[in-house]
Order: structure tokens, then C-alpha cells, then sequence
């Protein structure tokens, strides 16, 4: 059973308003330039470098997104610092350049208590727009914002540049229905395609070939965090035995490549080579305890650097 954890997806959309051109990849574009408008936007100590000694960081939206404090017990769980409650999915196209009028769009996805922040992530997009994206700090304008369904992509409006209010669409979902829907998945094979970068760690080190249950060890880690930081709590799976019924579960396909992606990183001041692997993999065996979790991980995504939009993929 998987824990309680709500997803929430939103398709949000810029229209150019100069000629601009934008990395192939822009994933590492929208965050980082999402998260400087977001602090210029809520923060009144905007030249703090940390949150950590604010006195508003307990009931500041900014600091719980990408400065979540760890509940009482995270130590147990090794991690030094809470994964963030949004991914990022940037446009899959190569499109580099954008003249005036022409749309940019973005899927976000925000995970349980992130989900109350949408209007903070609207306003952060929109004044993102005003500051400028990519090296030429092109502007852009939020035109519209509306809510998808994880499972069967019904939209909803959510915001419109015409009227600039936010209604409340939800067409969130949670695991329950994650699980259910899941039912409906094959139970001896499984096709996944990997749509951006992807990086899984095992033993120290970042793998090539994305076997069965490297796979499984990654998406558990990720969905017990954030339901543990963002979600109903601890997640209490048997882990153990998950783990070892992956191993009956073999490799039928591995159409994969490695890619190289760049970004600079303005809190360590250098760029920094972040590079994944692409492609397709099938696998094939006892699945049916499984779905449920892979299908989770299609909505969430999956290793490393999921906020700029790494380890998404689909279940053909």
C-alpha cells in the first residue's frame, strides 16, 4: 500500500514578448530562475543567503519550499537536507529560439502540503516572466496557468492574464487512486520510457543500466521522503522484502544512452556537468506488487535533481 501522499499537476504557459533564445534543455532555465523570483517575491531578507536564522523562517513560504526544516526523527533517515515538494517538467522539444508571441509551455507538479503554495508558484512564474529568462533576459508573459489530472490529463483554468485571479481547480489526486488506477497496468511486463536525464545512485556511484531493482531502491527512497517531509508521515513498507522480490524481476529490454546536460550553478559558482541516461527499458516478471510504485514515480519522478525536471519518464 503506498502512503499518504496527494500529487498535484499544473500546466503552466508563457508567451514571449521579445526574441529570446533559451537552452535545448531548459529545465535548469525555468528552476533557477523560478526560485531568485520566488525569494524576490515573499522574502524580506533577500540578501540572506540561508534561511536558517530568519525569524520568519517557521511560517515563510519561501523557506519551507527550498529550505524545508526536517521533522523531529529525520536524522534516521540520512538525508541532509528535505527534498523539495515540486518538480519542474520543461518542454521536451529542442526549440532554442522564441520570437515574440510564440508559447513556452511547463508542466509543474507539487506534492502534498506544496500543493497549498500554488498561488506563491503563480506569482513566482509571473514575475519570472517580467524579470527575464535565459542569457538575453527575455521577457515573457504568464498567460495562463490550468490544472491537469496525473492520470487522465482533464484540464481545468486556473489563472488567466486577461482577469489575473486564481480560482480553485483541484483535480489533485492521491495514492489511493494512484493504486487503483495502477490495477489496470500489465502484471507480468512493464515498459518505461525515460523522457529526460536520469541519474540513479547505487553503492556511490551513478548507474548506467537502470535494472529492476536499482530502480525499485530509488523510488522508494524518493516516495518514502516525501511523504515523510511533505506528505502523512512515515512510510511503513516492508522495504526489505520489496527489495528482495525485485530481484526475481529480469531485464527483457535496455535501449538506454547516456547524456550530458550543463548547468551553472550560481551557489557553487561554476558549472557543473549533471548528465543522465535516456531511452527505453522493459522489464518482466512478478510486477503486480510493483505497479502501484512505478506509476507513483512517473508522477514524481525519480534519482537526482527531479526539481529541474531529471527522471521523468512514461509507462508505454
Amino acid at each position: 500500500m503506498l502512503p499518504d501522499l496527494r500529487i498535484a499537476k499544473y500546466r503552466f504557459t508563457l508567451r514571449a514578448l521579445e526574441e529570446t533564445r533559451l537552452p535545448r534543455h531548459k529545465g535548469s532555465t525555468l528552476r533557477g530562475g523560478f526560485g531568485y523570483a520566488f525569494k524576490r517575491t515573499v522574502c524580506f531578507q533577500k540578501r540572506a543567503k540561508s534561511c536558517a536564522h530568519c525569524l520568519l523562517k517557521a511560517h515563510c513560504p519561501y523557506a519551507y519550499i527550498f529550505e524545508t526544516p526536517p521533522p523531529p526523527g529525520a536524522e534516521a533517515f540520512a538525508v541532509s537536507e528535505a527534498p523539495h515538494p515540486f518538480v519542474v517538467e520543461p518542454p521536451l522539444g529542442g526549440q532554442t529560439l522564441y520570437r515574440p508571441g510564440e508559447l513556452l509551455p511547463f508542466n509543474l507538479v507539487l506534492v502534498g502540503r506544496g500543493i497549498n503554495y500554488l498561488p506563491y508558484f503563480i506569482v513566482a512564474f509571473r514575475e519570472l516572466g517580467r524579470m527575464g529568462l535565459g542569457k538575453d533576459r527575455g521577457k515573457f508573459r504568464l498567460q495562463a496557468v490550468e490544472a491537469v489530472h496525473p492520470l487522465t490529463g482533464e484540464r481545468a483554468p486556473v489563472y488567466s492574464a486577461e482577469d489575473e485571479m486564481v480560482q480553485d481547480s483541484d483535480l489533485g489526486v492521491g495514492c489511493r487512486e494512484v493504486e487503483e488506477a495502477a490495477h489496470e497496468l500489465p502484471q507480468g511486463r512493464l515498459r518505461l520510457r525515460f523522457l529526460t536525464p536520469t541519474r540513479l545512485k547505487f553503492r556511490g556511484r551513478y548507474v548506467s543500466r537502470p535494472d529492476f531493482p536499482i530502480l525499485l531502491r530509488s523510488l522508494l527512497r524518493r516516495i518514502s521522503w516525501l511523504c515523510y517531509f511533505h506528505g502523512g508521515g512515515r512510510w511503513e513498507a516492508d522495504y526489505g522484502a520489496l527489495l528482495e522480490r525485485a530481484q526475481e524481476v529480469e531485464t527483457a529490454l535496455m535501449d538506454i544512452r547516456w547524456v550530458e546536460w550543463e548547468r551553472y550553478s550560481t551557489k557553487q559558482r561554476q558549472r557543473m556537468t549533471l548528465g543522465g541516461f535516456v531511452g527505453e527499458v522493459e522489464y518482466r516478471g512478478e510486477l503486480a506488487p510493483f505497479r502501484p510504485m512505478v506509476l507513483l514515480g512517473s508522477l514524481v519522478h525519480v534519482g537526482k535533481l527531479c526539481v529541474f525536471g531529471h527522471g521523468w519518464y512514461q509507462i508505454l
